[in-house]
């Protein structure tokens, strides 16, 4: 189903004119009674799993090949089509002026480009050619559908056969998990509900009465985009924005990661990145407060056929919602393994999984950036390398 359609929101998918493993995944894992063995599988090959690669071939790890009965091998499988992971499905109005920096993968610069180049290009072009340069060992397109312990392993189902792994680098982002918080009578808005999954840039909005919600980078971004083409719109958060004035300074990379990591180690849910650093108000976003467009509502109350009900008790009629409201870790093939505490979370030590140091979360809590996801496949491979004796 097309998230053009009115009615609740579903993924768009089809519409980017790729087709990742992870958006076909109605066949079902590959009946396989040959059980491929390696000894540490990555799963994902975006920013934490080129990190994680990177980490095990310095190491001296070999890449998978079947059939080969050696020691210290590794292989990364990825759902994607192509090299980027979830940077080439973004918005085509995304720049590299407006991402969040990209740091230098470990080995190899990214290298010059411009403010105003698209990220969704420039970024899996620097992946491919990261790739190409260390010739990893990675397999594309793979979805994986369950990890289960078998004999002091994990059985890995996959859409590309079944894998018999001594450790798992798990590597798989936020981005297959677009988050839409319930509220009541969602399913009966007559209108268009799109997620940050779907944005495809202001041109989806003209003359259309669109309402935000979101208190994120993503929903600024959005805002100041399709505010001058849209009939009018409204901007729903949980809470007031915090807005770090540009003459001030954003929390440190270091103190963010504390503060995530202090909870994902308790066993509760990763913190967003707002959350953790506030918003930071640079020109283009003073240009758009000045204009009204970022007059912040609380949430409302739910949602009717013609639009979202308020606080106040006032109907704001709406042609779209966008759902700029984040991502949850994609961690559904674990399932099996029962990983989860009663507060949604997975309780970790450093980079592992508290109690079950062979699999190593990478881009999970603190790791979720390219400096985080730097030191946290260092970490990750050396603790591997230890306890699996692997020299």
């Amino acid at each position: 189903m097309n998230a053009l359609v009115p009615g609740a929101w579903s993924p768009s998918g089809p519409g980017w004119g790729t087709q990742p493993a992870w958006l076909s995944t109605s066949t079902g894992p590959k009946d396989s009674t040959i059980q491929h063995r390696v000894d540490v599988l990555v799963i994902g090959a975006g920013q934490a799993g080129l990190a994680a690669a990177h980490e095990l071939h310095r190491a001296g790890m070999r890449g998978f090949a079947d059939g080969v009965d050696i020691t210290g091998t590794y292989l990364v499988i990825d759902a994607e089509v192509r090299p980027g992971g979830a940077w080439q499905h973004r918005w085509p109005t995304l720049t590299m002026e407006t991402v969040n920096d990209i740091a230098d993968l470990p080995g190899l610069k990214v290298g010059e480009h411009n403010p105003t180049d698209l990220a969704s290009h420039v970024v899996p072009e620097y992946f491919t050619r990261y790739e190409e340069h260390f010739d990893f060992p990675i397999m594309r397109p793979v979805f994986v559908y369950s990890v289960e312990r078998h004999e002091g392993q994990y059985l890995v189902k996959t859409s590309g056969g079944t894998w018999l792994a001594r450790a798992i680098i798990n590597c798989t982002g936020t981005w297959t998990r677009p988050f839409v918080p319930y509220y009541p009578g969602q399913q009966s808005f007559r209108g268009i509900q799109l997620h940050t999954q779907d944005y495809r840039g202001p041109n989806q909005f003209t003359r259309r009465r669109v309402a935000v919600v979101g208190g994120g980078i993503s929903a600024t971004q959005h805002l100041a985009e399709l505010a001058p083409v849209a009939k009018s719109t409204a901007w729903y958060t949980r809470r007031e924005p915090n807005w770090i004035d540009s003459g001030g300074k954003l929390k440190t990379g270091m103190q963010v990661e504390e503060a995530v990591r202090a909870r994902v180690e308790a066993g509760l849910r990763p913190l967003s990145v707002v959350a953790a650093t506030g918003l930071l108000v640079t020109d283009s976003v003073r240009a758009a407060r000045e204009a009204g467009v970022f007059n912040r509502k609380p949430m409302f109350k739910a949602v009717e056929p013609d639009g979202v009900r308020q606080a106040n008790g006032k109907l704001w009629k709406a042609d779209i919602i966008l759902w700029a409201t984040g991502f949850r870790s994609e961690l559904r093939h674990f399932a099996p393994l029962k990983l989860r505490t009663s507060d949604g979370g997975i309780m970790m030590k450093g980079t592992a999984v508290a109690g079950e140091p062979t699999i190593q979360l990478i881009g999970y809590g603190p790791t979720a950036s390219t400096i985080g996801a730097r030191w946290g496949a260092r970490k990750a491979v050396r603790e591997l390398k230890s306890i699996l004796k692997i020299s």
